[in-house]
């Protein structure tokens, strides 16, 4: 089974993927950590990289591509995975067709601009192990500042400023959004409202994917 995540950014793909993930058994791709991966080991392509993801632009769809396609080729794919942060625009999308990428169902999570800025602006990450946690909702670390997972101190995210939010938000209007049409005409699409709990949410997204 291969599932994407839609929604602005902020609205939680990555947290809900990666419970999804456990759920069923199969990895969780995120392109994001895909280009953070590539930024933090240095080199042409995150010198690249950086200039796309610290003004808030989507990176070009032949690089994301390039990336993606090395990722979804491991073995721990041949079962089906999910896929976040990806496609982003309609000419991503029809290249999961070109690949021969079936998606079995689309998972749109709603939610409105100032809600994403406020919970985004108390995004906090892990710079060891990429945890990920959010001083304003349930997903509070236990000791203030500290990783649950690896005791490593937590930084915001340099992009994560209002400025950038907002630019990503305007972004993903003009060139993400017409996802959920085209999704929509293929019959795969779902939304789940991204404003309750986490748990909440999680179960919604659970009891989609397991009655398509």
């Amino acid at each position: 089974m291969t599932i994407i995540f839609l929604g602005a950014p902020g609205s939680g793909k990555g947290t809900q993927s990666a419970i999804l993930s456990k759920r069923l058994g199969i990895p969780s791709v995120s392109t994001g950590d895909i280009i953070r991966g590539v930024l933090k080991s240095g080199g042409e392509k995150a010198e690249i990289l950086k200039s796309y993801t610290e003004s808030g632009k989507l990176v070009p769809d032949d690089l994301v591509i390039d990336l993606l396609k090395d990722r979804i080729s491991s073995s721990d794919c041949s079962k089906g995975c999910i896929l976040d942060g990806f496609p982003r625009t309609l000419e991503q999308a029809k290249s999961l067709d070109d690949l021969g990428i079936h998606i079995d169902i689309a998972i749109d999570i709603d939610a409105d601009d100032d809600f994403i800025c406020k919970r985004t602006l108390s995004r906090l990450v892990c710079p060891k192990c990429n945890s990920v946690f959010n001083s304003a909702t349930e997903m509070k670390p236990k000791s203030e500042g500290i990783c649950d997972n690896c005791g490593s101190h937590l930084e915001q995210r340099k992009d994560d400023t209002e400025e950038t939010i907002r630019t990503r938000l305007k972004v993903y209007k003009e060139k993400t959004l017409p996802l959920r049409e085209y999704y929509s005409s293929k019959g795969v699409l779902h939304s789940i409202d991204g404003r309750k709990s986490l748990a909440e949410s999680s179960e919604d997204i659970f009891n989609l994917v397991k009655n398509a």
